[in-house]
């Protein structure tokens, strides 16, 4: 079975996939990928995704910048989930935030426990 078979999309034919910052291990985002993303990142070496509200192809920081290297590709072991470890450059949060994880519940409320970056 090739690697784009292995992978189980769901009915829309998406693939949830978790950017995870391969040296500190905090994860950055979590996007969907389709088979034509998941194609274009491994021949481009660099993360590409598919936006589901612009119903298009995207790769990571094609305006900002911020662009995501792809060290490493894990599947789960149902196959409909993957894991990207990145070498980010810049923010990965279209926020400006280091992470799009960035609020934590405390009691009943979420508090922001990063602030965005400042140039």
């Amino acid at each position: 079975m090739s690697l784009i078979e292995s992978i189980a999309f769901n009915d829309a034919g998406l693939v949830p996939a978790i950017a995870q910052d391969a040296k500190s291990g905090r994860v950055l985002m979590m996007a969907w990928m389709n088979k034509e993303a998941v194609l274009q990142t491994l021949e481009t070496g660099y993360a590409h995704y598919y936006s589901r509200s612009r119903q298009k192809q995207w790769q990571k920081g094609e305006s900002s910048g911020h662009v995501q290297k792809v060290l490493d590709i894990y599947l789960d072991c149902d196959g409909d989930t993957m894991l990207l470890k990145i070498d980010q450059k810049g923010s990965a949060c279209h926020t400006n935030r280091k992470s799009c994880f960035y609020k934590q519940k405390q009691g009943n409320d979420w508090i922001t426990i990063e602030e965005p970056v400042t140039a």
